[in-house]
C-alpha cells in the first residue's frame, strides 16, 4: 500500500465508522421516543388485551404477560431486545405479528409511492428548470402557481374532488381500492407490488385494471411531490445560473439550452439528488390521507385503523419500520451526493 493510500483508507475507515455511530443513534432515539410514547398515551395494553369485563386476576396476569410490572428501565430493555430481533409484538386486532402485518402491507404504499415520485420527478423537475430559465416571465409565474396550489391545498380535498369528476362523473378511471374484487388472488403475490407481479405473471388484465386503480392516486399525490420537486429544482437552478461558470460558457457561445439543461442542470442534480429522496420517504410515510381517501390497503391505512382501535402495538411497530425507511433514504442519499460530487468524498 503506497503512503498516499494510508491516508485515504484511514478517513474511509472514520467516515464508516461515524456513519454507523449515526445511524445507531438515530435508531437508538426513534426506539427512545416509540417507547416513551408508548408509555404515556391513555392505552393500557393489558387492558386492551384482556377486555374491560376481564378479572382482576386475569388483568395483572396480562400486565405481567406483558411485562408492565417490571421497572421502566428494564421495560426498555426488553423492548430493545425485542426491537433489534424484529420483534415489535403481536396486533391486538389482527392476532399477527406486527411485522407480519407492516411485511404484508408495506408493499401498497411502496407501490403508490414509487409511482407518485416518478411523476413528480418527470414533471417536476423540467418544470422547475423552465420556471428559473424563464425567470419572471408568465412561463415563471405558471409554474409558482402551479406549485403553490399543489403545496398548499390540502391532499384529501384533492383526493375527494378527484373521485368525484374522474371517476363518479367521467368515468376514466376506477374506484377506490388496489384492484377489483374479481381480480384478486390470479397472479401470485411474488413481490406484493400488483402491478410487477402482474406484469412477472403476463397477466395484461391485471394489470390493467391494477393500472386503472393507481392511477388517480398517484397522481394527486404526483401532483404534491411535484410542487415540492419543481420548487426546489427552480431554487438550486437560479443559483447556479448566477454562478461564473454559467457566464463564462456564454461567453465562449455555448447554446442558451446547452449551458440551462447541461451545465447548470448537471451542478444542480447533486443536491437535487437528496431532494427527491426526502420527497419519496415524505411520500412513504405522509400518504395517510390519500390511502384512507382512496381505500389503499397500505402502511398509513394499516396504522390509522390501528390507532382507531387502540392497537398501540401495532401503531408504534409501523412507526418504527416508516422511521427506519427514512434513516435509510437519508443514508442512500447522503451515498449517492458522494458519488456524484467528488468534493464530498472523503
Amino acid at each position: 500500500m503506497t503512503d498516499g493510500a494510508v491516508p485515504r483508507v484511514r478517513r474511509l475507515a472514520l467516515g464508516a465508522g461515524r456513519l454507523l455511530i449515526t445511524v445507531a443513534v438515530t435508531v437508538l432515539g426513534l426506539l427512545v421516543v416509540t417507547f416513551l410514547i408508548g408509555r404515556v398515551v391513555p392505552v393500557d395494553p393489558a387492558l386492551n388485551l384482556v377486555g374491560d369485563r376481564a378479572t382482576e386476576a386475569a388483568y395483572q396476569a396480562a400486565r405481567t404477560q406483558l411485562g408492565l410490572d417490571q421497572p421502566l428501565w428494564q421495560q426498555f430493555l426488553a423492548y430493545l431486545g425485542r426491537a433489534l430481533q424484529g420483534d415489535f409484538g403481536t396486533s391486538v386486532l389482527t392476532g399477527r405479528p406486527v411485522l407480519e402485518d407492516v411485511a404484508r402491507v408495506f408493499p401498497a404504499t411502496l407501490e403508490l409511492a414509487t409511482l407518485a415520485t416518478v411523476l413528480g420527478v418527470i414533471l417536476g423537475v423540467p418544470a422547475g428548470v423552465v420556471a428559473a430559465a424563464r425567470q419572471g416571465t408568465w412561463i415563471d409565474q405558471v409554474i409558482r402557481v402551479i406549485g403553490l396550489v399543489g403545496y398548499s391545498v390540502p391532499v384529501f380535498w384533492l383526493g375527494l374532488m378527484g373521485l368525484l369528476v374522474f371517476y363518479a362523473r367521467l368515468e376514466w378511471v376506477a374506484g377506490p381500492g388496489r384492484i377489483d374484487i374479481f381480480y384478486e388472488g390470479l397472479v401470485p403475490p411474488v413481490t406484493g407490488v400488483i402491478l410487477l407481479d402482474a406484469a412477472l405473471a403476463g397477466d395484461g388484465t391485471v394489470f390493467r385494471n391494477a393500472l386503472d386503480h393507481i392511477i388517480l392516486p398517484a397522481a394527486i399525490l404526483g401532483y404534491y411531490s411535484l410542487a415540492y420537486i419543481s420548487r426546489m429544482t427552480r431554487s438550486l437552478m437560479l443559483d447556479q445560473l448566477r454562478q461564473e461558470y454559467i457566464v463564462t460558457a456564454r461567453v465562449k457561445g455555448l447554446s442558451e439550452r446547452a449551458v440551462v439543461w447541461r451545465h447548470a442542470l448537471g451542478n444542480a442534480a447533486v443536491p437535487l439528488v437528496t431532494v427527491i429522496a426526502l420527497s419519496y420517504a415524505t411520500l412513504l410515510e405522509g400518504s395517510v390521507l390519500t390511502e384512507i381517501v382512496f381505500s389503499w390497503p397500505g402502511l398509513g391505512s394499516y396504522i390509522t385503523t390501528s390507532l382507531l382501535n387502540a392497537d398501540m402495538t401495532a401503531v408504534l411497530g409501523g412507526t418504527v419500520v416508516v422511521g427506519a425507511v427514512f434513516i435509510g433514504l437519508n443514508m442512500l442519499s447522503d451515498a449517492l451526493y458522494r458519488v456524484l460530487d467528488p468534493r464530498a468524498r472523503p
